[in-house]
Formats: C-alpha cells, sequence, structure tokens
C-alpha cells in the first residue's frame, strides 16, 4: 500500500463520518469510549494465551489483531483530530518526559512505576 500521511488518513476518517452523518455521535466522550472497547477486543485475543501462544498467533488470530489495532488506531486518530492533538508531537513529549521519569541507571530491568524507583 502507497505510503500515506497522517493527515492524509485523519482526513479520510473524517469524510467517512461526514458522509455516513456520524460526525454527531463522535463527541471525544465517545470516541475515547469507543477506543476503549476496542482496545478490549484486542485483549480479548490474548486473554487465554500463554505467554509464548501471544507471541505466535495462528493466521485467524493474526488478522483479527491486525485489524483491532487497526481500530483502536483510526478511533485515537478520530479522537486527537477532535481534541486538536498532533499525536505524533504529543507522543515524542511524551517518550521525553517518561526519559525523565525513567532513567537506565534507575529502571534496568525492573517493571516497576516509576513513582517506586
Amino acid at each position: 500500500m502507497k505510503n500515506k500521511s497522517l493527515e492524509d488518513l485523519q482526513e479520510k476518517l473524517a469524510d467517512f463520518a461526514k458522509v455516513r452523518n456520524w460526525d454527531k455521535f463522535h463527541s471525544p466522550k465517545n470516541l475515547s469510549i469507543a477506543l476503549s472497547v476496542e482496545a478490549a477486543e484486542l485483549n480479548e485475543i490474548f486473554q487465554w494465551l500463554t505467554e509464548e501462544e501471544s507471541k505466535n498467533l495462528n493466521l485467524k488470530q493474526s488478522v483479527q489483531a491486525e485489524q483491532e489495532v487497526a481500530d483502536v488506531f483510526l478511533y485515537l486518530l478520530q479522537l486527537s483530530g477532535k481534541l486538536g492533538i498532533d499525536v505524533i508531537d504529543a507522543a515524542y513529549r511524551k517518550l521525553e518526559l517518561n526519559n525523565k521519569k525513567y532513567p537506565v541507571e534507575a529502571c534496568f530491568g525492573s517493571a516497576k512505576k516509576y513513582t517506586e524507583l
């Protein structure tokens, strides 16, 4: 598939909703809830798998995971668009913040939250 920009995808999503008259349903609250539901559907694929099985999905599980990841991503893009958030800039800022909250020397090999380090 041809490489397209995030802005193109957000525009396509907005058009998709507009022509179906769905924009009235896409408040930040509703999009946030929909995002959570889709994330739960992604979790459902892994729910009863062992750690090893979760790393080696069969074809059906892989297709399901791909579709649910896409749903999560699409709702996240819609929500960020409604809130005026540049998701790429926000992610870079958050990564920098996490870099400060989790210095390598304090957290190397640990799963503890930064407040417990």
